[in-house]
């Protein structure tokens, strides 16, 4: 199937101008603009709920070669994504590839935006427009259709996303004895599977739920979208949760949530890190390891308490990557030890963390 071009505009918060073609649902829609870097796994990342809010450049230049999966179920959500839809505002890449071929493709990547309700735009260059991100910092855009008026920019950030991506009701998944409370900010698929593969039973709970008069072994904040700092009652529980003394473990946005909870400050990276090939170093040693992420803030390492240290920090720009408690089993990981994109490297993480709930 060959799509009809229609032409399409995207205009970056400083003025700039791209125009290319559509593809996906013809939606006028305004974002916060980033990129990544993968090479592959482009249905997992736009099912990535971290996305809320964004319009994201994809850097690979041939997007869409090998289709989109089918919507088969396993464990009471979809196997091939992280989440129930896309969350991205729109989608903008170099190359569209017309034809797909995969032994697991049941659709076009171009019919999945449309069922979602997505627009996409290709034909822009899209190196460009990254060094104009990297040079100027990460800032606000649109897509514009025809001869459509381009609406005011609103900066996602500026409100509650975490709020807009969790669960509303507590939703529990059967397997082992040991049970994991899970704070659901924006949880990935693949955080869940990886405790069920484990056979532990996990408790999800939505993000601002007061989950501590329930019975557990262990907690884990999610990864999720936005300002960690909107997320006040979240934080408000895990302070709770400290006097408890049960393992903690944070992913992503839920690192920075532990972290605030604690007492550090957190802040905006100028681009954030949003890639499969992360190199993050472990403090106090020689070993690196390469990680997927998907994050816009970052822990100010030097704002940690005394009895908190850095356990992991980023090999390309100095940025706090992971925190530890020095004598409590409280953890916190800047990237994705679930991987789904990119490398499982650091899939460790997890059974160190049921060992201490062990």
């Amino acid at each position: 199937m060959t799509l009809e071009k229609r032409k399409v505009k995207f205009i970056l918060e400083d003025g700039s101008v791209f125009t290319g073609f559509s593809f996906g649902d013809e939606k006028q829609t305004t974002g916060e603009v980033v990129f990544n870097t993968g090479m592959v796994g482009y249905p997992e990342t736009l099912t990535d709920p971290s996305y809320k809010g964004q319009i994201l450049v994809f850097t690979y230049p041939l997007i869409g070669n090998y289709g989109v999966p089918g919507d088969e179920r396993e464990d009471g959500f979809f196997k091939y994504f992280e989440s129930e839809k896309i969350h991205v505002q729109g989608l903008i890449i170099s190359d569209y590839s017309n034809e797909y071929s995969h032994w697991n493709a049941k659709r076009s990547l171009s019919s999945w935006l449309e069922e979602n309700k997505i627009p996409g735009i290709y034909g822009i260059d899209t190196r460009k427009l990254t060094k104009i991100l990297r040079e100027q910092g990460t800032m606000l855009g649109q897509i514009v259709f025809g001869d459509a008026e381009p609406q005011p920019l609103i900066d996602p950030n500026a409100s509650n996303l975490v709020k807009e991506v969790s669960i509303d009701q507590p939703v529990v998944y059967e397997k082992g004895l040991k049970r994991i409370a899970l704070i659901d900010c924006g949880v990935k698929n693949n955080i869940i599977r990886a405790f069920l593969r484990r056979d532990i039973t996990v408790l999800r709970f939505p993000w601002n739920y007061d989950f501590l008069n329930e019975k557990f072994d262990g907690i884990l904040i999610s990864n999720g979208p936005g300002d960690p700092k909107m997320c006040a009652e979240t934080i408000e529980n895990v302070k709770k949760a400290f006097t408890k003394n049960i393992p903690i473990l944070g992913i992503c946005l839920g690192s920075q949530i532990l972290g605030l909870a604690a007492g550090a400050d957190t802040y905006k990276l100028k681009y954030g890190h949003r890639s499969q090939n992360q190199p993050c170093m472990e403090s106090g040693t020689k070993r690196c390891y390469i990680t997927s992420q998907n994050h816009g803030y970052a822990i100010d390492g030097d704002s940690l308490p005394q009895d908190w240290r850095e356990w992991f920090f980023n090999n390309n720009d100095d940025t706090n990557e992971g925190i530890i408690h020095i004598s409590k089993p409280f953890f916190g990981a800047q990237f994705h030890p679930e991987a789904s994109p990119g490398p499982d490297d650091t899939e460790f993480i997890f059974d160190m963390f049921l060992r201490a709930v062990e």
